[in-house]
């Protein structure tokens, strides 16, 4: 029966709470909270599929690669949902993002659905009332080539990691995972820190002068570039092996340039030339995913992964245009708007007589959209938004609106001075004829300086914008007011950043714009690269799983190949290339090229030798390798030669074959960069005293040892092979870290044993009868008393706190615990689904937000003192999406039950 009806679907809440204030009464806006089925692992599938051609990957590959799709668990009540509105409705919008991905969720919603009522596609890309009201008037088809290419970048990704992962498993560590994208972006990592850890610095020296016609007004600074008709070095001169590069290039030390420095100071200079250009500098275009990610890490200090949320949520509740696109173009009204803002804010001359075009190829169907621009036909100001966005949202939506208004403005125009200066010096001087430069910019007409201004990843060599110079002559005297010399080092290249690893990737056409935040999150959660303030820092795991990919899976972390591979996807989705038929190719190999295919890649592992896959050559004989309990130097010594001192001892010639390595722990906190040979044989030579015996336990006969681990030092027993037993009745040895004020170095037996006793009991009190131990925990030394725990406040007190003292401290209300609880770490206003307050709390598994009913923990990169109200509500409102979690059920063994699992699995 007819009721007029229409139901949406959108992926999140919050996007459909926005779009619903946008449409008529006769409309149900609903989310499927992001994607509601996918491909299984194997373990998640039924006995009768594990078992056929689907079994292995989720994939059958002898079938043009048919995917096995079934409903999330987490979200069959969902599906439950939108079929119930289903019924009720006469017409189903799928309102899914315009990309690869909203389009396949639309696909799979369709697919699950089975709608009996017509399907309309309903794309937009901003959520204002005007474009959601032209995309309900302006629909489409479902795009089945658009869906294809999604499908084949996941069976691709499901292959790879498939067949790769277990290699890593089986010889580098298990856990590990490869990927098309990740595995790539890991590889630039470590390239760059090879190429630090190769670098070989050179020091020079230079000089800087502080010269006037006269006046202090017009003082300015000159460099020194010229000594006896050859070009002074800088560091860029000089090659990664500390070599200087240029014939005519002079490298200056700090004799001569101290020299040169002193007797400039009695020399007269003169200007030997002057020239003068006009100085034009453009806008920069407006943002795509990737340019917005840089600049949000250059001036936000956001992080891709954070980036994109921020800018997600800005998106669902009508801020800006749709976040993930590679276009630089804006609409005509968006231009219009553009223009007119800078006119009312900047003024009339701001402004050029015509538009202004970032024109930019793109060939993918789904970047068809705009660059990320303010929301609507005419932009809200970031004074206008003040009051409904705070903290991170508005001062991205600040940066995003200061981006366009400045991309539609005029050139900043300037000229730019350049002057030569020459000088004879003294007799006696470490040179007779010297040069000096000095260059500045004066910015005559700011433009679009005024609104906005690119961010820079590091200083520009020889950076002279607005820097004024005095307007001089040729053959004009100079006064020399200062001259010193200065000395520098070359710097290595410099580790890449989220934002240059962004531009990078961009740059080789490596993955999706899209896609960098989640890649450079994965990586950084598999730990193969760590951050150190904004540089990522690449593991020494890193390093062997780089190297097995590179040695034996070259092709698949090639760049060239990989870019390849997203332009074979762009094919796809515009239907010049056929799903099947590429991943054939990809999977089983082209003939027609010779090609080798990823099967053919895996099947042989017995070629590769994981301890040398492991293993890194730091120079010297020491070498790191990276082991199944973390990365350890290691320094292979003869037989019968000193590992100390180098000497032959007696028998060494005779043992020459044998050797006896010497191993370090290696510290998480030094970069395989900062990994020199002189550090590892500090490390060995401080691990020599590890290990170190210092007695035998009265009780037990057993060797106590001091050692250095990757947590720290501390001291452990030596069971003996004959006792330490197997499986469960492995003998586990007794072990204990040192204090903070201990040093391992002057631990003795007594303390060590004191150590290992622990936990100490104290006493019983004498009103429960409980027993009262003292303990040393993960946050520092405290009491027990059945499961009440008191912290203590040194690490002293467990050796000799008595039991009076601990009834005292149990006697005190208690501080920390569930017995008192903790204030909310922020307060974030009403819900507006619940009308309940909504605070932040810090949990027993971290930091969570609660509305009293419903709680929702925070996200890894969730910060809990910064966290926003609208971020806060749409925690809880995906918590609330997917309902309550369930219990796991008991397994019941009686026939009947078997035959009710089987009947509720064929009806699924």
């Amino acid at each position: 029966m007819a009721t007029g009806r229409k139901l949406v679907i959108v992926e999140s809440p919050a996007k459909a709470k926005t779009i619903a204030g946008y449409l008529g009464q006769e409309w149900d806006v609903e989310a499927s909270v992001g994607h509601i089925r996918d491909i299984p692992t194997p373990s998640e599938m039924p006995a009768e599929v594990k078992k056929g051609p689907f079994g292995r990957f989720g994939v059958n590959i002898e079938d043009d690669f048919d995917p096995y799709y079934v409903v999330d668990a987490d979200k069959k009540k969902k599906v439950r949902e939108l079929k119930a509105l289903l019924k009720n409705a006469d017409e189903l919008y799928l309102a899914t993002d315009e990309d690869r991905e909203g389009e396949a969720i639309a696909w799979h919603l369709f697919e699950t659905l089975q709608p009996k009522v017509p399907v309309k596609r309903m794309v937009f890309h901003e959520i204002t009332r005007e474009a959601i009201q032209r995309a309900a008037n302006q629909t489409r088809d479902i795009d089945v080539s658009l869906v294809d290419a999604q499908e084949t970048r996941r069976i691709l990704d499901r292959l790879y990691g498939y067949e790769v992962s277990p290699v890593l498993w089986r010889k580098v560590k298990a856990g590990l995972s490869a990927g098309r994208v990740q595995s790539v972006a890991t590889r630039m990592v470590v390239e760059r820190e090879r190429e630090r850890m190769a670098f070989v610095r050179a020091a020079y020296w230079d000089v800087d002068a502080d010269v006037t016609p006269g006046a202090d007004e017009d003082l300015f600074t000159a460099r020194l570039t010229g000594v006896d008709g050859k070009r002074v070095a800088t560091g860029r001169d000089f090659a990664d092996d500390g070599t200087l590069k240029g014939e005519r290039t002079v490298q200056l030390d700090q004799e001569r340039a101290t020299g040169i420095a002193e007797a400039l100071r009695r020399a007269e200079v003169t200007v030997a030339e002057v020239s003068e250009k006009p100085y034009t500098r453009r806008p920069s275009a407006p943002f795509t995913t990737s340019t917005l990610q840089q600049e949000a890490s250059r001036k936000l200090r956001l992080n891709s992964r954070n980036a994109m949320r921020v800018a997600q949520r800005l998106y669902e509740n009508g801020y800006i245009t749709y976040m993930r696109t590679d276009s630089t173009t804006l609409s005509d009204a968006a231009l219009s708007a553009a223009r007119q803002q800078a006119r009312e804010l900047y003024g009339g001359d701001s402004v050029p007589e015509s538009p202004r075009r970032y024109e930019r190829k793109v060939k993918n169907a789904q970047e068809a959209h705009e660059a990320i621009r303010p929301a609507g036909d005419r932009f809200r100001t970031p004074k206008q938004v003040e009051g409904e966005l705070r903290g991170d949202e508005y001062r991205l939506y600040e940066l995003i609106w200061m981006r366009t208004v400045a991309s539609q403005m005029a050139d900043a125009r300037g000229s730019t001075a350049s002057l030569r200066l020459a000088a004879t010096l003294p007799d006696g001087a470490p040179a007779r004829e010297v040069e000096l430069s000095a260059s500045g910019t004066v910015i005559t007409f700011r433009g679009f300086l005024a609104a906005y201004e690119e961010g820079r990843d590091a200083p520009r060599a020889g950076d002279d914008e607005e820097r004024r110079l005095p307007r001089l002559g040729a053959g004009r005297s100079l006064q020399v007011r200062r001259a010193e010399a200065a000395g520098h080092e070359t710097s290595p290249p410099a580790r890449y950043t989220e934002a240059t690893l962004v531009k990078a990737m961009e740059e080789r056409g490596i993955g999706r714009p899209s896609t960098y935040a989640s890649t450079i999150g994965t990586i950084q959660d598999r730990g193969y690269v760590s951050t150190r303030g904004s540089a990522l820092v690449p593991s020494w795991l890193a390093f062997a799983v780089t190297r097995l990919m590179e040695e034996h899976f070259g092709r698949l972390v090639d760049y060239d190949f990989t870019a390849s591979m997203e332009e074979d996807l762009d094919a796809i989705a515009r239907g010049d290339e056929q799903r099947a038929a590429w991943l054939r190719r990809f999977y089983f190999g082209d003939e027609a090229s010779s090609a080798e295919g990823l099967r053919a890649l895996v099947e042989d592992l017995g070629e590769i030798d994981a301890r040398a896959i492991s293993t890194i050559d730091i120079g010297d004989g020491v070498v790191v390798r990276v082991g199944r309990y973390g990365p350890y130097v290691e320094e292979v010594v003869p037989a019968g030669v000193d590992a100390a001192t180098g000497e032959v001892t007696d028998g060494a010639a005779a043992q020459s074959a044998r050797t006896q390595p010497r191993r370090a722990t290696i510290a998480d906190d030094i970069a395989p960069d900062e990994m020199t040979p002189a550090l590892a044989r500090e490390l060995l030579e401080r691990a020599a005293d590890d290990g170190r015996v210092l007695g035998q336990d009265p009780s037990t006969g057993r060797d106590i040892v001091a050692k250095s681990g990757r947590y720290g030092p501390y001291v452990t027993e030596v069971v003996p092979e004959e006792e330490q037993g197997k499986g469960k009745n492995k003998v586990k040895p007794r072990t204990a870290s040192l204090f903070k004020d201990m040093d391992l170095g002057t631990i003795e037996l007594d303390t060590a044993l004191r150590l290992l006793s622990l936990p100490r009991v104290v006493g019983t009190d004498p009103e429960s009868g409980e027993e009262i131990t003292a303990q040393n925990g993960r946050y520092g030394p405290y009491l027990k008393k059945g499961t009440d725990s008191r912290s203590l406040t040194s690490e002293q007190q467990l050796f000799d706190i008595t039991l009076e003292e601990a009834l005292a401290i149990y006697a005190q209300p208690k501080q920390r615990g569930r017995a008192a609880a903790k204030p909310p770490l922020a307060e974030l206003g009403t819900d507006p689904v619940s009308g309940r307050p909504v605070v932040v709390k810090d949990g027993r598994f971290g930091p969570y937000v609660t509305d009293g009913e419903t709680n929702a923990t925070l996200r890894r990169d969730d910060d809990p003192e910064s966290l926003s109200p609208e971020r806060g509500f749409e925690l809880l409102a995906e918590k609330r999406a997917k309902g309550p979690a369930k219990k796991t059920a008991r397994k019941r063994t009686t026939k009947t039950a078997k035959k009710t699992a089987k009947k509720t699995a064929e009806k699924a």
